[in-house]
């Protein structure tokens, strides 16, 4: 094997695991973000557009990194996955359950990411219920970061792992605290991560609205 055929195989070696490793910190980025601003920490009044859209942004951006972490893993040659071991769970010969922890964490991304792209098209209790699968993806996008990998068994990415659930443990505790149940329209959801950035998006389309409706009765005056 020559000089350019290594170096080309840890490339993708190396593009994977900082594909996986910026995924998850996005992940977890967006998970604390949703949860300070449903949990009112930031503050009870209305945000700028931007603080409700950065929530939006870091989930947008952990999709595209999972991707560059699959890909990378397709293209490296030294555990040979395929598109069955990168799709299936549990079909992989290399560590089966920790891979089978990340196949899974990414259809849950999936889910959670396209409902919120249909959001306004879909019934509120549908997209309430899937936005809510954002803790068992979190929960298991971490246990595959945790059995995962190279970095897997390093002392500061454990660390990193550990403080990044524990805030969001005392961030759900903070919310459960904080809000009550969900009451509208007899469904009795509380609602996850997203609920502060989805409330912020509907007041924002009915000021747009009342800015519109203003303007249009000035014009007839």
């Amino acid at each position: 094997m020559d000089t350019s055929t290594i170096w080309t195989s840890q490339l993708w070696w190396y593009l994977a695991r900082a594909g996986g490793i910026v995924a998850w910190v996005l992940l977890a980025a967006s998970m604390i973000w949703g949860l300070l601003l449903s949990t009112k920490l930031l503050g009870r009044r209305p945000h700028p557009a931007w603080v409700t859209d950065l929530h939006r942004f870091l989930g947008g951006l952990s999709v595209v990194f999972t991707a560059v972490h699959v890909a990378a893993l397709v293209l490296d040659s030294y555990v040979s996955f395929g598109p069955a071991e990168v799709l299936v769970p549990f079909a992989s010969h290399w560590r089966p359950a920790a891979v089978a922890w990340g196949v899974i964490a990414t259809y849950l991304l999936v889910a959670i990411e396209v409902t919120s792209l249909l959001r306004h098209r879909l019934p509120r209790r549908a997209w309430r219920a899937t936005h809510l699968l954002s803790f068992p993806l979190f929960g298991l996008g971490t246990l595959h970061a945790l059995t995962a990998g190279t970095d897997a068994g390093t002392v500061a990415w454990q660390l990193v792992l550990a403080m990044a659930g524990a805030t969001v443990l005392g961030l759900t505790a903070a919310r459960q605290v904080r809000t009550r149940p969900y009451d509208g329209a007899g469904d009795g959801l509380k609602g996850g991560p997203g609920d502060a950035t989805a409330a912020a998006g509907d007041a924002r389309q009915a000021q747009l609205a009342r800015a519109r409706a203003v303007a249009g009765s000035r014009r007839r005056r």
